[in-house]
């Protein structure tokens, strides 16, 4: 049997280990109980996330137990890594609502059955019943500030200012391993390469304080072969929540990815084997569209379901095809009087979600990427009036993929 140590190294989701030949052994011989955390900054997971999610969901495949960790505690604070700014303070509510949706999301990648079923919890059942001064007599005592500040995720931040508030939050991360340790056996902890220093701590608090091993382990981030975060679209993130992104978008997203970026989001997002996917990027032009296609059908499977997949599928097909009412489309609904006397092509598009701002829409229009009813639009103060409707439909599209319904109400 194949060790997943080499399944997750051969896909490409490894970047760094602390003790490469021990984690692969004990991978490949124990059932392993290991953690990844997740701030619940928004009431969705995202793009960036899914990553870590794939590999809970094979680790759990080959026998080992993921410990999903909700940051109810650790949001307070907010997560320094990767940020150039401090994060948005969110009130406990808010906190507690976007945990219970990450929640329902996790059971769709999760098995939660059984005893052996994998675990959710969250820091905040210890992190806010927490007394200060007991805990830094206890666990700070064993933090060096000097070394602290050598972590990436410091360094980082020291040039435009570091509050005490978010320098808590190695400490904070490294406790949650010592309790889950503690709490459950869980012996690594998984994570994003910007959470490396983080995990560090913690196993580095639980060899001091219970004189035991736990170990370390870093994923790619998912970035395009040009080493820029995926995931971002001029709507903004690309979430998992379909209230957020619909199906549609998210296929969409996929469909139009670089070529270059195909086989890495195959072998990253995606369930199929590593034969099947060398065999669909061996070639190019319309092969490699197939395996866009591919991909995004097998990404919208994995968080929609077949049926939305196979929607979204359809309605792209009916669009390459030439048939521009699909059902499927994304749409807009806006009231009539709004057209009566004429409404501005650049406020259209910002109420479609197709422009983050005018100013980039008078971009693309004078780019001649614009198209009304399959009309160029060329003039930057266009007005849409309801002669441009056919039937109560208009069709926006943004250069030659993406496609946007405008209904009347």
């Amino acid at each position: 049997m194949t060790n997943i140590y080499d399944i997750l190294m051969e896909r490409g989701y490894i970047e760094q280990s602390s003790d490469s030949d021990k984690v692969r052994r004990l991978l490949g011989e124990e059932k392993v109980t290991f953690y990844i955390g997740f701030d619940p900054t928004a009431e969705s997971l995202h793009v960036g996330h899914f990553i870590q999610v794939m590999v809970m969901s094979h680790l759990q495949k080959a026998g080992h137990r993921p410990i999903a960790l909700i940051g109810g505690g650790t949001t307070m604070v907010g997560d320094p890594s990767d940020r150039t700014d401090m994060r948005k303070m969110l009130t406990k509510e808010e906190i507690k609502a976007n945990g219970e949706r990450f929640k329902e999301q996790f059971s769709r990648f999760l098995s939660f059955d059984g005893p052996d079923g994998a675990i959710m919890d969250n820091n905040a059942n210890w992190l806010l019943e927490l007394n200060y001064v007991d805990f830094l007599r206890d666990y700070g005592r064993f933090f060096s500030v000097n070394r602290m500040l050598t972590a990436e995720c410091f360094k980082s931040r020291l040039e435009k200012g570091l509050s005490f508030l978010e320098f808590n939050y190695m400490l904070m991360q490294a406790y949650d391993f010592l309790e889950l340790f503690r709490r459950y056996g869980c012996t690594m902890q998984f994570g994003g390469n910007d959470q490396w220093s983080n995990i560090l701590a913690g196993c580095d608090l639980i060899r001091r304080i219970e004189a035991k091993e736990a170990f370390a382990l870093t994923f790619k981030l998912l970035t395009t072969s040009a080493g820029k975060k995926m995931g971002k679209t001029e709507k903004g993130a690309v979430w998992l929540d379909a209230a957020k992104t619909s199906p549609y978008d998210f296929y969409q997203y996929w469909r139009n990815i670089d070529d270059a970026d195909v086989f890495n989001c195959l072998c990253l997002l995606t369930f199929l084997s590593m034969e099947e996917i060398r065999t669909l990027c061996a070639g190019e032009g319309s092969a490699i569209n197939a395996a866009k296609a591919r991909l995004a059908y097998e990404i919208t499977c994995l968080v929609h379901g077949k049926e939305e997949a196979a929607k979204a599928r359809e309605a792209a097909e009916a669009l390459f095809g030439g048939a521009k009412d699909s059902a499927n489309l994304p749409k807009t609904s806006l009231p009539e009087q709004l057209f009566a006397d004429g409404y501005d092509i650049l406020a259209l598009l910002l109420d479609c979600g197709l422009i983050p701002s005018k100013s980039e829409g008078r971009r693309l229009v004078k780019d001649g990427g614009i198209y009304l009813n399959d009309q160029k639009i060329q003039d930057i103060y266009q007005s849409v009036t309801l002669k441009d409707f056919n039937e109560g439909k208009l069709l926006l599209r943004k250069g030659k993929k993406v496609y946007h319904q405008v209904i009347i109400d």
